[in-house]
């Protein structure tokens, strides 16, 4: 597929929402001189998240991927124990497993909301299974619920990789609030977006302050690093995962506005799938009855791969970016290899992951771009009848 920069791109396929309390809270940071690391910025905006998604912990960390990996390091997950995985995620998910020494065992996948289907997870416990590690797609969230009550009944973490689901929910409660711990990841994409970051949450005061060590060196911090000049103690193996003042400060800003920019990516969704509505050849996106579907992508599933490849062909060549997420993990080349992966053994994740497109999505997507899009839409349909 084309490579183009992205300012050729007539519809790109995100494009960030912000205003000036973003600037200025940045500014603020940047003029005061100092603590542009371990600021207060960083307490305020965890305590932000935890009480938003209704946690009583919140650790902010520099990504998605450090956030998971430092809650397996929490959970002491290690050699020998099984962690079931889905295929069908951004990679990070399964690496972080290979991170931890561990064995990722992948489940397949179900056709509703794209995620861990339940039924493939009990097939695949073992008495080696000490996590179940469910990916919530594009925004909407998985069934956590069924998933959480087969972990409880063996005994099993659920450590949730809410990396796009930021604001979801099911029957008013928050994505990230039904397993054991859940992680966020605030990259470019992500409906909250701080650039890079992620965090973890969870009710375990023991993950918590397991997570505080790691993210910043194995550390006992008092106080401020920056504002102490004791001797520090080291208590553990940590890394450098923390986040920066001047990102969590974007973080809240974004964070206050976070419920109007998932008002305005559903009102565009929803005005696409009712111009999408008319082509049988396309199943646009959709919700369980109780889920809250919040774009953080809008990805349409075509009968074969052949059209949905040519599909975006036709999109390139009228400007506008559509991406397919995602291919499958393992029959990547590496966990291929590693691990005697072949075709056909996840068939749910290898026919959804030929069929998905995911087409623009962001708020401020004006009418006309959404016109654009399905217009370009209905034009290949009619050529290709």
């Amino acid at each position: 597929m084309d490579n183009k920069p992205v300012n050729d791109w007539k519809l790109p396929l995100y494009k960030i929402y912000t205003d000036d309390e973003d600037v200025n809270l940045i500014s603020k940071i940047i003029r005061r001189g100092t603590e542009w690391a371990i600021g207060p910025e960083i307490i305020e905006f965890e305590n932000k998240i935890k009480n938003y998604v209704g946690c009583d912990y919140c650790i902010t960390l520099n990504s998605g991927t450090s956030a998971l990996h430092a809650t397996f390091l929490a959970y002491n997950l290690k050699n020998n124990d099984d962690i079931i995985v889905p295929s069908f995620s951004f990679i990070s998910t399964v690496n972080s497993v290979l991170f931890v020494n561990a064995n990722p065992v992948f489940a397949d996948i179900e056709e509703e909301t794209f995620g861990l289907d339940p039924n493939s997870i009990i097939e695949k416990i073992t008495p080696q299974t000490r996590a179940i590690v469910p990916m919530d797609y594009g925004g909407l969230s998985c069934k956590i619920q069924e998933i959480k009550k087969i972990a409880n009944e063996h005994n099993i973490l659920v450590i949730e990789d809410a990396a796009e689901a930021l604001g979801s929910s099911i029957d008013g409660g928050k994505v990230g609030s039904f397993s054991d711990s859940s992680i966020f990841s605030f990259c470019g994409n992500k409906v909250l977006t701080t650039g890079e970051g992620g965090a973890v949450v969870t009710n375990s005061k023991e993950v918590y302050e397991k997570v505080s060590l790691i993210r910043s060196h194995g550390r006992i911090d008092q106080s401020s690093y920056f504002n102490n000049n004791s001797e520090s103690e080291y208590v553990q193996l940590g890394y450098n995962w923390r986040m920066s003042s001047i990102t969590a400060a974007l973080g809240i800003s974004q964070l206050d506005k976070l419920d109007k920019i998932i008002k305005m990516r559903q009102e565009n969704a929803d005005y696409i799938s009712s111009r999408l509505l008319k082509h049988s050849q396309i199943e646009i996106p959709n919700s369980l009855p109780g889920y809250k579907n919040i774009y953080q992508m809008y990805t349409i599933r075509l009968f074969d791969k052949k059209t949905r490849d040519r599909l975006q062909g036709f999109l390139s060549k009228k400007r506008i970016f559509s991406k397919v997420y995602f291919d499958p993990i393992h029959l990547k080349a590496f966990y291929q290899e590693k691990f005697n992966m072949k075709k056909g053994m996840l068939p749910i994740t290898e026919k959804i992951s030929e069929q998905v497109l995911t087409l623009p999505m962001y708020p401020n997507m004006t009418l006309e771009e959404k016109n654009y899009l399905v217009d370009s839409i209905s034009e290949y349909f009619d050529e290709n009848n």
